[in-house]
């Protein structure tokens, strides 16, 4: 299975976050630049809302997967190939977005001050950096993380499933390891092991991180929890004017 169908299956059905993307397009305008885009989830519905969005995203096969959903429905969506702790781009951005924890699997501090470092020069003056950051996991029980179903996800006759099966506590990350299982239309089962690794970031610590990096540092938002997933603080950045 493609790393796109595996995306779209633990990460499409998440909307508690898409109001504020809204919002904060609405705001600030665009051209938005959704960092970490994965296969669009954010970014197409952003561009159907009339937005103008660059998509960038280090996985190649996530990136080609955006480029054709947004084609398929043209969208106005540029898919780009990118890595966050160096990026340039021809364009400069009112918005720049990065949802769904992607901060926190830059895997190190030093990456993510890179991460902001190269963001601040692909923003307008003024243009604001909002950025998600998972609620610490040590203030809750294991148990409450792990949604009571698997993520499901039929297509081409196919039945993919991706099961938490533990949380582990590592040295300034949390490891979610995951029970993928797809079923062909023949019938067919494969099963494999999967391990996402999320940093734990203070959203005060990565704020001052933001300040360190030329960033005026705003009133953070909030996105709730629900009952699969975890709620985040969005850290809320504003480049020099």
């Amino acid at each position: 299975m493609s790393a796109a169908l595996w995306h779209d299956v633990e990460c499409a059905a998440y909307g508690a976050d898409l109001a504020l993307w809204r919002r904060l397009a609405a705001e600030r305008g665009g051209p938005v630049l959704d960092v970490g885009a994965g296969t669009g989830r954010v970014a197409l519905d952003l561009a159907a809302r009339g937005h103008e969005v660059v998509a960038v995203d280090l996985d190649p096969d996530l990136v080609t997967a955006c480029a054709e959903r947004a084609a398929e429905r043209s969208l106005p969506v540029t898919a780009l190939a990118g890595d966050a702790r160096d990026l340039t781009l021809d364009s400069r951005h009112p918005l720049a977005i990065a949802p769904m924890q992607v901060a926190q699997l830059m895997g190190s501090d030093e990456a993510r001050a890179e991460m902001l470092a190269a963001l601040l020069g692909v923003l307008e003056p003024g243009g604001l950096l909002a950025v998600a950051l998972a609620d610490p996991f040590e203030d809750i029980p294991a148990g409450d993380l792990l949604p009571p179903l698997p993520d499901v996800l039929e297509r081409d006759g196919w039945v993919l499933s991706s099961t938490p099966v533990a949380v582990r506590q590592l040295d300034g990350s949390v490891a979610i390891d995951r029970r993928r299982q797809a079923v062909s239309p023949a019938g067919e089962l494969s099963d494999e092991p999967a391990t996402i690794v999320v940093d734990t970031v203070d959203p005060e610590a990565f704020a001052r991180q933001g300040a360190d990096a030329g960033f005026t540092v705003l009133e953070p938002g909030w996105v709730p929890e629900t009952r699969d997933y975890v709620g985040s603080t969005i850290v809320m950045l504003e480049a020099p004017r």
